[in-house]
């Protein structure tokens, strides 16, 4: 059996020019990087009235037995257009942290691919460098600045370097050592860049201005008195922009079937807002009939923020849902090991169906019937698939099978049709979980109680402080963006199904003023990943022929 790469490398892509072209694109309207990958010009001026249906997939709680959230993002969209229909895709882009770490790419896998592959999950167009550049900029002016004299009496610095990769190493270094030439030292650490403010900000921008706005406005530090001190404050806004101003443009790629695909920047759902950018969506659905789009991890994260944080900004909200599930990783949810898998478990399913209610339940309150996909497996059974169908039913939703991996487009046809009718039928007006005056600490425990299952949140009294300071310096009407495991609708990894009834702990928070929202991080998360024993590293190479291998 071929592998992924292996497939992607099988299929001679399309020059860019051609998949322009069905989005009605000239020769003019592209920056070519090369023939099969290219920015899009008119993002800067696209305009806002939503023309084209969104359509966003999401997924239960990620288990090792994968869900390939993608992977369906991709078969739907390559099966809308087959049934004919003007479509486009828009995903974010890969990091190098998991590409390099436990999870590998990000573009897909088997039949329902984004190619040119390598190149999308490796350098792409150098978007990440760019926000990892500008980041990195602010955080040396900063520096820079109390060298030279401190005019603005800065006490307390907030404001972090980044990296895109994973390095635990870097999430606590001191810096400004060597004596006073160097600076002033100091205990620091480093972000992961999808992590970073600014990829939050170039995904929620509006245009190139909106962007350098919302830079002017990050908060780096904290004076004497406590007040604090701006981005705009030591004028790097516009060198930062400079910097940032080919990255706002949205990529231009192609699936294996050479439908047109988005793919434009990379916050994670677990520690970010985990969408894909405003300004892509915008363009995509000026320029195609049906838009598919997705939100990172489980619906509790990606679903949550894309609902609360990106449709509250930008006023686009789905117009239809898909919620991706596997038989598989149900068996794990029922507390089935990894090994086992292959082997037919209904009471598994059964048991592990609590995780899947707990996402059709969650999206109900934002107003949203999601039809469920079926991401199928070669050892899937007939009556373990037969039997989530029917667990499905019970709850008011279809559920359908998804064979992108195996059969491409063609396989997610009664998907895709699904998707369609699911759209026709749906008259209803989609919902926030909470209101913008709420208190930051109740819409905190809003999501809590509500989406993950706890009887209440505790506060570190650190947490409950800087809450506090937010709210007194004008900030108490921002939307929250929490970061926890991705791996249990709960903060604790090893909570599977759907917990109930246990204590939400904040930690921390943080404020992105920039970006527009608060993030409060629950249990062990940490926004500087690492590596794992084996990193996916290890397996990557470069053959004779200059043909990369092992990347998946």
């Amino acid at each position: 059996m071929p592998t992924d790469i292996e497939i992607a490398q099988s299929i001679k892509p399309f020059k860019i020019n051609k998949i322009a072209k069905q989005l009605n694109l000239k020769d003019e309207d592209i920056i070519p990087y090369g023939h099969t990958k290219a920015k899009i010009i008119p993002a800067l001026s696209a305009a806002k009235s939503q023309i084209g249906k969104l359509i966003l997939v999401t997924a239960i709680t990620p288990t090792p037995a994968g869900e390939g959230k993608s992977t369906v993002s991709i078969g739907l969209t390559d099966a809308l257009k087959r049934l004919k229909k003007r479509t486009c895709l828009a995903l974010r882009e890969p990091s190098l942290g998991p590409c390099f770490g436990i999870k590998g790419g990000a573009t897909g896998g088997g039949w329902s691919q984004v190619i040119p592959m390598e190149e999308i999950n490796l350098n792409f167009t150098g978007d990440i460098h760019a926000i990892t550049a500008a980041n990195n900029l602010l955080a040396a002016m900063i520096d820079n600045h109390i060298k030279h004299g401190n005019e603005l009496k800065i006490k307390k610095v907030l404001f972090k370097r980044c990296l895109d990769l994973n390095d635990r190493a870097l999430r606590e270094i001191k810096i400004g050592l060597g004596g006073k030439i160097n600076g002033i030292p100091r205990q620091e650490g480093f972000n992961i860049s999808v992590a970073s403010e600014i990829m939050a900000i170039l995904c929620l921008s509006e245009n190139l201005q909106d962007l350098k706005q919302r830079l002017n406005k990050i908060i780096i530090a904290e004076d004497e008195t406590g007040a604090p001190v701006y981005c705009r404050d030591i004028k790097a806004a516009g060198a930062m922009t400079a910097i940032l101003k080919d990255a706002v443009l949205p990529n231009l790629v192609q699936t294996l079937e050479h439908t047109p695909a988005l793919v434009h920047g990379g916050p994670f759902a677990n520690i970010a807002h985990g969408t894909s950018s405003l300004i892509a969506a915008r363009t995509a659905l000026a320029l195609a009939d049906y838009v598919v789009t997705e939100a990172g991890f489980g619906a509790d994260l990606g679903a949550e923020k894309f609902f609360d944080i990106f449709a509250r900004q930008s006023g686009l909200f789905p117009n239809a849902v898909v919620l991706v599930a596997t038989a598989r990783a149900l068996k794990m949810h029922g507390g089935i090991a990894k090994t086992d898998l292959n082997k037919e478990n209904l009471a598994a399913i059964k048991a592990g169906f609590a995780n899947l209610k707990a996402h059709i339940q969650n999206l109900k309150k934002f107003n949203c019937t999601p039809v469920v996909a079926l991401n199928r497996f070669m050892a899937d059974t007939s009556k373990e698939l037969n039997l989530i169908k029917k667990l499905c039913q019970d709850e008011g939703v279809v559920a359908i099978l998804s064979e992108g991996w195996a059969k491409g487009g063609k396989g997610c046809i009664k998907l895709a049709q699904a998707v369609l009718n699911n759209l026709a039928a749906n008259k209803s007006k989609p919902q926030m979980l909470y209101s913008a005056e709420l208190p930051l600490k109740e819409k905190i425990a809003t999501i809590a109680t509500n989406i993950y299952g706890a009887k209440r949140v505790s506060f570190t009294k650190k947490a409950e402080e800087d809450l506090a300071k937010f709210t007194s310096w004008g900030y108490g009407n921002l939307p929250v963006c929490i970061a926890k495991t991705q791996n249990s609708i709960s903060h604790d990894k090893n909570k599977l199904g759907a917990p109930k009834g246990y204590v939400f702990p904040i930690t921390e928070v943080r404020l992105s003023a920039g970006a527009g929202f608060v993030v409060a991080l629950s249990g062990t998360i940490n926004t500087r990943p690492g590596l794992p024993k084996h990193p996916a590293a290890e397996g990557i190479d470069v053959d004779t022929n200059g043909k990369i291998c092992g990347l998946f």
